[in-house]
């Protein structure tokens, strides 16, 4: 069983045609995709309610930043076959039906089928930068859960792919990212925060 987690954008639509963008983990099995949304969440709710979603792989790395930061307005183009949208800057798409659902309490297993993939524009290769931007936008999302100090910690050291490696849309990004753990800090007056050494 392959259990690797690819960093993926899925896009979904509300009964309403609404669209939602949520950044998301997913895993290939053969020829359909496997989501594993929160329950509750937009994105469970508006696959129960269409049976659609739409994956788009993208690099532009402020849509995983801005997600977790508040940003969740991204242009988006309609889907081809399904009800849906996929966003503008997706590298390539692939629109999703659902064929099958696992429940559970707190994260169901939906099996997606393809129904629709198309590429839009070549991969231009691996950025450092982009991937320091992803896991800083993974410990933005968990700061309620995470000590302060390996947030301190972890984020120092992605800093020196950023300083490395980034271009104007990662430092961007970065940028977001960096002003929610001090605006948390802000909110949390409770957090005991070390001197800086």
């Amino acid at each position: 069983m392959n259990d690797v987690i690819f960093e993926t954008v899925v896009t979904t639509v509300a009964p309403d045609g609404k669209p939602h963008v949520a950044p998301m983990g997913v895993r290939y099995r053969g020829a359909q995709v496997v989501l594993m949304p929160f329950k509750p969440s937009t994105t469970y709710d508006n696959i129960d309610a269409t049976a659609c979603a739409v994956l788009n792989i993208v690099t532009d790395t402020r849509v995983f930043a801005g997600c977790v930061t508040g940003r969740r307005d991204w242009p988006t183009r309609p889907a081809e076959k399904i009800a849906g949208v996929r966003l503008d800057c997706a590298l390539s798409h692939v629109e999703l039906r659902l064929a099958e659902r696992i429940d559970d309490v707190q994260r169901p297993v939906l099996h997606m089928m393809r129904v629709h993939e198309v590429v839009h524009s070549g991969f231009a290769g691996f950025n450092r930068a982009q991937a320091a931007v992803i896991e800083g936008a993974v410990l933005v999302s968990r700061l309620h859960m995470l000590p302060p100090q390996k947030v301190d910690s972890e984020m120092a050291y992605l800093q020196i792919a950023i300083d490395k490696t980034a271009g104007p849309e990662e430092r961007e990004a970065w940028g977001w990212l960096v002003d929610a753990v001090r605006r948390h800090r802000a909110d949390a007056p409770h957090v005991i925060q070390e001197p800086p050494s």
